[in-house]
């Protein structure tokens, strides 16, 4: 191996490097703000889904009753959840391996297969050279 091709290697792996910190630069900055339909509540979530803000932005909120006013606020929280969940994932797509569900992933409910599967994803080529077949 000459010097030409571990500089290579090395720019390769800064390249790497700075996209998954441009990567993890633009998760952390991930926010999502969902109003009620009647502007009783509006919610504000980070990343993960991470409650940042409640804001009651007009006094509607005040002719509910409680338990309704938590339904609502429940809600406009989950809708902000999703579309925090939808901006995650379209920033993962690119970056995550052929086949994993980065909308579970996301969601934290991907499981290991999602990760690690039973069997490595080897191209059937490679298999039948292995005498693999599954």
């Amino acid at each position: 191996m000459d010097v030409s091709h571990i500089e290579q290697l090395f720019e390769e792996y800064q390249r790497q490097r700075t996209g998954f910190t441009e990567l993890h630069t633009r998760m952390r900055a991930l926010s999502a703000t969902a109003t009620s339909a009647r502007r009783e509540v509006s919610v504000t979530v980070g990343q993960n889904g991470v409650l940042t803000d409640v804001q009651f932005p007009t006094g509607a909120h005040r002719r509910l009753p409680p338990a309704d006013l938590a339904r609502l606020v429940l809600e406009t929280y989950n809708t902000a959840k999703e579309d925090v969940f939808e901006q995650a994932a379209s920033i993962l797509a690119p970056v995550v391996p052929t086949g994993v569900d980065v909308h579970a992933l996301v969601r934290g409910t991907a499981g290991a297969d999602a990760f690690m599967p039973k069997e490595p994803r080897i191209p059937t080529s490679v298999r039948e050279l292995l005498g693999r077949t599954a």
